[in-house]
């Protein structure tokens, strides 16, 4: 076994049998580099990765290619999901180069860490071959691999750089319709989503145009979200057996999932789909989040409380086996029910994706037209195909699992235990309070030290190192526990975690957050993380955090911060919506103000339910029988008030939500 045997990372440990003499990214293996003079090659991914599987089989399994690889280079793996900031460097690197990056993300670098090739996935014989042309390369022309790597090292650093704005601009309406008029080009009116394929939920877009559109009162883009919503529950990216999403479509359609199950990207759906609940009332939203919760506390929630990272995409080494039928297979478990959950999910004799005789379960059409069409009541319709994903539920779950990633991370357990507060405001089920308070004390007793600092991942006997994101996605996090509870230790932990993130993360002269601490490993660059993604940037979180701590605390120090990550990003926002969709929620909230629901009283967790039967996206809500909040001063009496806050200015305190609501609506 190579020296990743000791690891914690279920990805290194992957491969730890490999004939190639990986080591884990450290300072062994890069003071080896330096005191041989080889060329490092840094290999990145993750567990849920099929191509990087793909590339282990092929590659990093052989004799031949290992003996390559440790003859002329120092070999270091590295999961990036445990050390995104290491990632983030050589996919910048990778992007430079040729203008597109993923995983496996394969960079080789001089003994001193400065990248001079980057690429993803390689079929074995290209890799031999640009391993023997890269170790000759810095053997005859050193002096230009020195230079090259000088240059691209530079552009690593100016890389998604963005510059200080020191005037406040005046925001308004226009500015938004710019963004999403811009962005409007990309949507698919048939099916929902952006662009044609490989297509990807993007929860935090769809948030974003959810709260346009209605504020907005923009129609047409009202019809496209709840048609993308529909799409991505009725397509394969869904599981329609055992709930959950899986990471993106390879097809337009929705219809062919890459079938690994992200933590981060259910977490986060669970979010949208319990907005868009409150925002559109729809059974389907309801059901998906249910059973994306059940799929959640049944896969990946680990006995202590946190949640796992991942599902892989294969199985038995095959990607996707565990979710695939064929239509034979179906028709012994179900009997004569087999024939309307055949029509019901498109199984056919062939198969209905690339591989032969498998079905990928998927919907299309309307359940009240098809049952007409078949000929039933949709009850019974509904009935059937209820029982039947039951025992297929049963049937499948006897199968060989697909690997688990078994790490634990405060930052998708921060998007984790959001998701699970805005269930519990939009369906009010007291299991998911219950839930989501098991994952808040969690995070509390193994995540955060005393000293209010956080440790990335939980595992035992080990530094503690986080980054930016698993400050903001937990104070996100704790600011929406204490939303749902107004239990305000929540918000004294968010502060403390603020404190923290300004202290060491943020760059007044700059007027951004930077990835890294100012007192961990300084790595070839130190860079920041601005463009929202599959998950919002952690620089767009910490914005939208400080503004919500800002007005509950009163301060101007988080509202001034807020304000001035907003004016540096404000420039970009409209050349690409969907890369700023968390930037641009900011920029709704400033344009049309939040609102302070301020609920006091003995009965203000009964008001706080009915309050959040409403779809008001910009506000935050605060309140209980005591709190020391300074917008709660006074405000505290016999019977139980609301009192509705905007601009520093309270309307007169009622007694219902309708009056409450009208002055909102004023």
């Amino acid at each position: 076994m190579n020296r990743l045997a000791n690891s914690t990372s279920p990805y290194l440990l992957q491969h730890a049998n490999n004939p190639v003499n990986w080591y884990p990214w450290g300072a062994e293996a890069l003071q080896k580099a330096g005191d041989e003079n080889k060329l490092i090659i840094v290999s990145i991914g993750y567990s849920a990765c099929h191509w990087c599987h793909v590339m282990e089989h092929e590659s990093f399994e052989d004799e031949q290619v290992a003996a390559v690889m440790n003859e002329y280079f120092v070999c270091i793996k590295v999961d990036r999901e445990e050390r995104p900031d290491v990632d983030q460097i050589y996919m910048s690197a990778v992007q430079l180069i040729s203008g597109r990056g993923g995983w496996p993300l394969n960079c080789i670098c001089l003994p001193d860490q400065r990248p001079i090739y980057a690429g993803t996935y390689f079929r074995k014989n290209d890799w031999t071959s640009l391993l023997f042309n890269l170790a000759d390369y810095y053997k005859q022309k050193p002096e230009d691999a020195l230079e090259y790597a000088t240059r691209l090292t530079e552009g690593i650093q100016k890389f998604e750089s963005i510059a200080f704005i020191e005037s406040q601009p005046d925001y308004a309406k226009t500015d938004l319709e710019v963004i999403v008029g811009n962005w409007k080009k990309y949507f698919d009116k048939t099916e929902g989503g952006m662009g044609t394929a490989p297509k990807f939920p993007m929860p935090n877009n769809w948030q974003f145009l959810i709260r346009y559109a209605h504020l907005m009162h923009d129609e047409e883009l009202t019809g496209l979200a709840k048609l993308t919503l529909q799409k991505m529950a009725y397509g394969g990216i869904y599981d329609h057996l055992g709930g959950g999403f899986a990471r993106y479509s390879v097809d337009g359609l929705w219809h062919v999932p890459h079938f690994e199950k992200m933590l981060y990207d259910n977490a986060q759906l669970i979010s949208l789909y319990s907005e868009a609940h409150t925002w559109q009332p729809d059974n389907l939203y309801k059901q998906v989040v249910s059973e994306t919760i059940d799929f959640a506390v049944r896969e990946l929630l680990s006995p202590e409380g946190g949640f796992y990272s991942a599902l892989d995409a294969d199985s038995e080494g095959v990607e996707g086996k565990f979710y695939v039928f064929a239509k034979e297979e179906i028709q012994a478990i179900l009997g004569k029910e087999a024939e309307l959950f055949c029509i019901y999910y498109h199984i056919t004799d062939e198969g209905n994706w690339e591989e032969e005789q498998t079905n990928i379960l998927f919907k299309r059409g309307i359940d009240t037209e098809l049952a007409e069409a078949i000929g039933i009541s949709t009850d019974e319709m509904l009935a059937s195909i209820a029982a039947s994903r039951k025992k297929l539920f049963e049937y499948r779950a006897k199968r060989i699992r697909p690997g688990l990633d078994n790490k634990i991370l405060a930052s998708w357990n921060g998007l984790m235990l959001k998701g699970l507060c805005d269930a519990y405001r939009a369906f009010n089920k007291a299991e998911y309070l219950e839930l989501a308070l098991k994952n808040a004390d969690f995070i509390v007793s193994n995540l955060i030290g005393n000293n209010g600092r956080i440790s990335r991942t939980y595992k035992a006997n080990t530094k503690a190192v986080a980054f930016l994101d698993d400050y903001a996605n937990i104070i996100d996090a704790f600011i929406a526990l204490y939303e749902v509870t107004f239990d305000e230790q929540w918000l004294q932990r968010a502060v403390k975690l603020t404190d923290n993130a300004i202290a060491h993360y943020y760059d007044g002269a700059g007027g951004i957050f930077f990835y890294t601490a100012d007192d961990e490993e300084q790595l070839i660059a130190r860079k920041s993380e601005i463009m929202d993604g599959v998950t919002p940037a952690s620089n767009s979180v910490m914005a939208r955090n400080l503004k919500k701590m800002g007005l509950l605390f009163d301060s101007e120090q988080y509202l001034e911060i807020s304000a001035q990550l907003l004016r540096n990003i404000v420039p970009h926002l409209a050349r690409y919506g969907s890369s700023y969709s968390n930037w641009s929620m900011l920029l709704l909230d400033e344009i049309f103000g939040i609102y302070e629901v301020a609920i006091v009283g003995d009965d203000a967790e009964a008001f706080r339910i009915k309050m959040e039967k409403n779809y008001i996206p910009n506000k935050i809500i605060l309140g209980g029988k005591k709190g020391s909040l300074p917008l709660l001063h006074d405000k505290f009496g016999d019977i139980t008030r609301l009192f509705i806050c905007k601009d520093k200015t309270c309307g007169l305190p009622v007694t219902n939500i309708a009056e409450a609501l009208k002055q909102i609506e004023a």
